[in-house]
């Protein structure tokens, strides 16, 4: 892999605040070597990292992102979300049909 600049800095920051330098240690670069890159943006199947490189996420996080990063209607659905509010610590309807969708005939 090419040299990453700002990838490598964000990864010296990183690993002073957190084991190995991620949040995951599915993203643990030191078993296979190299700097991780840092991705500050994604859309559909392309992510973009600090340093101006593009990837083909052939990933999409192991599935949430089956319609690929940043698809419109995702997006939609969050902003309408968001605008409700987020965390409530109570329960609340939506739970009531995400629970009945996994049920056998819901």
């Amino acid at each position: 892999m090419t040299d990453l600049p700002r990838s490598r800095e964000l990864l010296a920051q990183a690993e002073a605040l957190m084991p190995g330098g991620v949040s995951s240690p599915v993203r643990a670069f030191r078993a296979v070597g190299g700097t991780p890159p840092f991705i500050v943006s994604a859309r559909g199947s392309r992510m973009t990292d600090e340093d101006a490189r593009e990837y083909v996420d052939f990933v999409l996080a192991y599935g949430p992102h089956v319609l690929g990063h940043n698809h419109p209607a995702v997006v939609a659905a969050l902003r309408d979300q968001l605008e409700r509010g987020t965390a409530f610590g109570s329960p609340t309807r939506l739970e009531v049909e995400l629970a009945r969708r996994r049920l056998p005939g819901g």
